[in-house]
């Protein structure tokens, strides 16, 4: 499986509307982060191609084009809030192009909001809209040939969905992991995990939280990702363990998909 960071960003996105900060000013494109999201392929047992979205985020658009994504099959969803789904309505081209309805996974809240925001695109007589199928996951389900492993995290109050597949994890947007949910975790190879800040945040792991929970966790190797713009790519990079890095905008892992 491929992973491709499509962007790392908060809400506001790196750099920030109306910051002259020296991160948002910086040369160094790796710390001009759009909204949080990825990108998988892979390959199941029988040579089906897959281009799986983790988010609908705001900047789908730029992100579609910068990486040539010429498909969707299929979105997971982490949560219902705007950065992660407000670039929903770019997904009409792909159901356009290749003349299908694209299946959209989350918890059954993400769906239902989804559902609330976007209410013209579910109308019988809806044209020039996305076509797409709102599926409710709350535990193990197989997508193209792949298992994928919802794991509940806490966003504040809200409960969202990290995901599990193969060796590889991604939970961002996280304030709290259960223990049930660490136990889903455990010694994952690839975690992909927020660190907003370094102060603590109600809704959001700081650096210290999420290092605590790659050790907790014992990862193999971690990324931060959900990156404000307290941070320049080049200096956190130093301070970390060697195990964890900073993901940037178009960085792209291996990982080993969970195939049934």
């Amino acid at each position: 499986m491929q992973v491709t960071f499509l962007g790392t960003g908060p809400s506001f996105g790196v750099p920030v509307v109306t910051c002259d900060c020296r991160v948002c000013s910086s040369p160094d494109t790796r710390n001009r982060r759009l909204r949080a999201s990825l990108l998988l392929n892979w390959t199941n047992d029988d040579g089906e191609e897959s281009r799986i979205l983790v988010d609908t985020a705001t900047d789908l658009r730029q992100q579609a084009l910068r990486v040539c994504l010429d498909r969707v099959d299929a979105v997971l969803y982490t949560h219902h809030h705007a950065d992660h789904v407000l670039g929903l309505d770019e997904l009409r081209i792909f159901s356009f192009v290749h003349g299908i309805s694209i299946p959209l996974y989350g918890r059954l809240e993400t769906m239902n909001a989804i559902r609330h925001t976007f209410e013209y695109a579910f109308g019988d007589n809806a044209h020039g809209v996305p076509r797409i199928d709102v599926n409710p996951i709350d535990s193990t389900f197989h997508l193209r040939g792949v298992e994928v492993i919802p794991i509940p995290v806490l966003h504040d109050r809200l409960t969202i969905s990290g995901y599990r597949i193969g060796n590889f994890a991604y939970v961002t947007d996280c304030s709290e992991i259960p223990e049930a949910s660490a136990e889903m975790l455990q010694g994952v190879d690839i975690l992909v995990i927020g660190a907003l800040k370094r102060d603590t945040h109600p809704k959001h792991f700081s650096l210290g939280e999420a290092l605590f929970e790659i050790d907790r966790l014992k990862a193999g190797s971690a990324y931060l990702t959900h990156l404000s713009h307290e941070f320049d790519h080049e200096e956190l990079e130093k301070e970390l363990p060697d195990n964890v890095h900073v993901a940037y905008d178009g960085l792209v892992l291996e990982a080993v998909e969970g195939s049934t």
